[in-house]
């Protein structure tokens, strides 16, 4: 997964403005705020909250 880090200063959660952490194992984006993780598709960040999955504990 490459995502430019310009790109990674700038991108929040879209439903709570956060910073989302680097998941890079299972390629996402993680808000531990909202508990939603965004996935990233050929290393594009999809910032929907419709396309996030709720993450566990």
């Amino acid at each position: 997964m490459k995502i430019d880090p310009t790109l990674l200063e700038i991108l929040v959660c879209p439903q709570c403005r956060a910073t989302p952490a680097v998941d890079v194992d299972r390629e996402e984006l993680v808000c531990h705020l909202c508990r939603l993780a965004y996935p990233v598709r050929d290393d594009i960040p999809v910032m929907l909250v419709d396309e996030a999955r709720p993450i566990g504990d």
